[in-house]
């Protein structure tokens, strides 16, 4: 199975002010998680990935090498293992496609597919698609803050077409980069946690290079992302991201 990741999913780059206000108003509230969501991807971005998936039945290890541009395009090719080498996932705005190597065919994400696992994983298609629009999706409101963290709530706005009931972020402070994301379903049930860690300078942006999603109804999986190496601001154009790219071998 191909999987939203690569939340992204994927990668989070947040370079706000450290003179937010505490009580922030909601467009610094929209602002702060638009910048959450894009924190490893930025302006534009090249990165390697190492991605382990771990089910109830099997275990799978993966190194990928990822591209961004902006919030709408993305490319990610596994380098290995050898048997996966060049399947790849392309994202241009809202459409999905998957390239299988071993049969030379690309094939294009439906919507009634868009909340199946991508490359197997605990991230969604969806995912990929809407974590860079959830600042446009979602209606964000302070539930607390202490010396440390900021704890927000996301709600959608009516009519919104998402998947989660709300998400809450508790982000830090220092660095605002975030400690914890929680995904509710539509029935208040908290479904889906992701945990980051390895925090580490990257330039001048500070990132956490280690995202661990948790799908808390199967306490026994988990699927973690690990950026081995992880450029900003590199040169790349909107026609990289092309179907012929996606089927480039390497």
């Amino acid at each position: 199975m191909m999987p939203k990741v690569i939340c992204c999913f994927a990668v989070i780059l947040v370079v706000l002010s450290s003179h937010l206000p505490l009580r922030a108003e909601m467009p610094e509230l929209s602002e702060l998680i638009r910048r959450v969501e894009q924190q490893y991807s930025g302006q534009s971005s090249i990165a390697t990935v190492t991605m382990t998936v771990v089910t109830g039945h099997w275990e799978r290890h993966l190194t990928m090498e990822s591209w961004s541009l902006g919030r709408e395009r993305f490319l990610i090719r596994i380098l290995a293992p050898a048997k996966e080498k060049g399947v790849a996932t392309l994202k241009v705005e809202n459409e999905v496609w998957n390239f299988l190597p071993r049969v030379d065919r690309v094939i294009r994400i439906p919507p009634s597919m868009m909340g199946g696992a991508w490359m197997g994983s605990h991230i969604t298609n969806d995912d990929l698609v809407k974590a860079n629009h959830i600042d446009q999706d979602y209606l964000f409101t302070l539930l607390d803050e202490d010396t440390t963290e900021w704890t927000i709530l996301g709600q959608p706005k009516p009519d919104a077409p998402v998947v989660w009931g709300k998400i809450i972020y508790v982000v830090l402070k220092d660095h605002l980069i975030p400690r914890q994301i929680d995904y509710f379903d539509e029935e208040d049930v908290l479904v889906r946690r992701i945990l980051f860690s390895d925090v580490q300078t990257i330039g001048d942006r500070t990132v956490p290079l280690k995202m661990t999603v948790l799908p808390l109804e199967k306490p026994e999986e988990r699927t973690v992302m690990h950026y081995q190496a992880l450029e900003f601001d590199v040169d790349l154009k909107s026609d990289f991201f092309s179907l012929a790219q996606l089927k480039r071998r390497h």
